[in-house]
């Protein structure tokens, strides 16, 4: 993983961080749900909604990539940010 940093917006920064703090609380919770041998759909249900909820996130981010890095590489003439961006989306994808 490269390691380069990328100035995020307070805003952006409280947003993300308020979601992932939502989605850690909501995997606690599955934790719990097993160990309570909580009937196996209403599990998945809760699974789903984790799903969901980290696929937000990466919507998220993918959109600030896409207005911020991609953008900035690509006026800088460097066209090899496309490649990464459509691996990037590749991976999403694949979930």
């Amino acid at each position: 993983m490269k390691k380069t940093v990328t100035p995020h917006s307070q805003t952006l920064k409280d947003n993300l961080t308020q979601r992932l703090r939502r989605i850690e609380g909501q995997v606690r919770g599955l934790q719990k749900l097993i160990e309570n041998d909580t009937y196996c759909d209403d599990v998945l249900m809760q699974v789903a909604s984790v799903q969901s909820a980290l696929n937000g996130v990466a919507k998220k981010l993918l959109s600030q990539h896409m207005q911020t890095c991609v953008k900035t590489r690509l006026a800088a003439g460097d066209d090899a940010v496309l490649e990464e961006l459509d691996t990037t989306i590749e991976r999403l994808l694949k979930r």
